[in-house]
This record gives C-alpha cells, structure tokens and sequence, in this order.
C-alpha cells in the first residue's frame, strides 16, 4: 500500500515527466523502446490522423521484454502496425538499440541511409519517459525540432495497466535520477527540474521506491 504522500510524490514526478506537447505533423515518427506493445496502437493512431508519413520502430531484444517480444521490440512492432493497417513501406525497423542514446542515435543513422528528409521528430514513448526522451535526442539531434507523445493516460491507469503500483513508483524514481544524473555524463541536455519535484523525488527514495535507481558509481 503506498502512503499519502508517496502518492502525491508519485503523481508530481508522473506529471513533470511528459512534456505536454501538442502532437502535430513532423517528418517522421521514432518509436521508442518499451515493454508495452499496446503503445504500438498510438503510433500507429498518429499516422492515420497524418502526422507523420514514416514510422521507425527501434528496440532490440532486451531483458525486460525478450519474453513478451523475443524477435525484438521493433519488429513486434512492425507486425502490429501492419496488423492496423499500416503499409510496410511506411515502416522502418532498426533492431539494435539497447538504450534510448541508441533509439535516438541509430534511428537517425538509418533515416539518413534510406535518404529520409527529416526536419521534425515525432518521439513516441512511455509517458514516464517523454521528457528523458526529449532531453536525449536534443543532445543528439540538436537541428532537428522534436515532439513528444505518448499514451493519453492517468498515472493510476498505467499501474493498473503494468499491475503493480511499486514497480511504476519505482521506474519514475529511475527515470527523475537519470534526468538529474546524465546531464554530466554528456547524454542528455540539462532539464529544469523544479525544487518540489526535486523534493518529492528525494521522500520517494527514503520510502524504498529504489529498484530502478542506478548505483551511486553509475
């Protein structure tokens, strides 16, 4: 049972970490990464309201997944776009990235093999991780105007979509300690984070939400 508080401090750090963005038209959409094929269907909702006219799904098999995914993120992803209607040559797959560093850096090597004119990204992500996603790719991409969007949901419909309130406190902890760590190891541009998120970050980790941090030598 999570308290009060770690409630409220969840809901402060779920809120901080979408970006907010309006989605609108950009040249091509990145699908990230992600334990959830569902998010699939958003990506694939925003190329039939025209917001892009090439997808890339990105994501190699990884720990968390390979069960759910075993031939690799990306091309379970594939199959469900083109499942939904999606024509294949709408449809770019790469299969290596392991990290979002790497959903960003590969993705952006292969649109420029294939001669694909990009002005404007289109992240699509897990709502937890728009703005990690947005930071990384400005570092890496920093020409390239970048939109985020995800699943329109609660924080309350994610848990009961993952099934464990812990395990979702747990990956906002995570992902709020890598906005404020990676910074200074040059993955990521500097976010601001506000003091109460700061604060609120700092009780959730003094209640044991820690699985997902990194260790302090990280």
């Amino acid at each position: 049972m999570i308290s009060k508080q770690s409630w409220a401090d969840a809901q402060l750090l779920w809120a901080y970490h979408q970006m907010h963005h309006e989605p609108r038209a950009c040249s091509v959409a990145i699908r990230l990464g992600s334990h959830d094929l569902g998010v699939a269907d958003t990506t694939v909702d925003l190329y039939k309201r025209g917001m892009m006219p090439l997808i890339a799904f990105t994501g190699a098999p990884s720990p968390t997944t390979r069960e759910r995914m075993p031939r690799g993120e990306a091309v379970h992803y594939r199959e469900r776009a083109l499942e939904l209607g999606v024509p294949s040559s709408a449809v770019l797959v790469e299969l290596n990235a392991r990290n979002t560093g790497e959903n960003i850096s590969f993705s952006k090597a292969l649109l420029e093999e294939v001669g694909a004119d990009v002005l404007s990204v289109l992240l699509v992500s897990k709502p937890y991780e728009e703005r990690r996603a947005f930071a990384t790719a400005y570092k890496l991409w920093p020409d390239i105007e970048i939109v985020c969007a995800s699943t329109p949901m609660t924080l309350n419909d994610y848990i009961q979509s993952i099934g464990g309130a812990q395990l979702v406190v747990d990956m906002l902890v995570g992902a709020l300690q890598r906005l404020l760590r990676y910074p200074d190891q040059g993955f990521m541009t500097r976010q601001v984070v506000p003091a109460t998120v700061v604060e609120a970050y700092g009780r959730l980790c003094r209640a044991g939400f820690t699985s997902r941090l990194m260790a302090d030598n990280s």
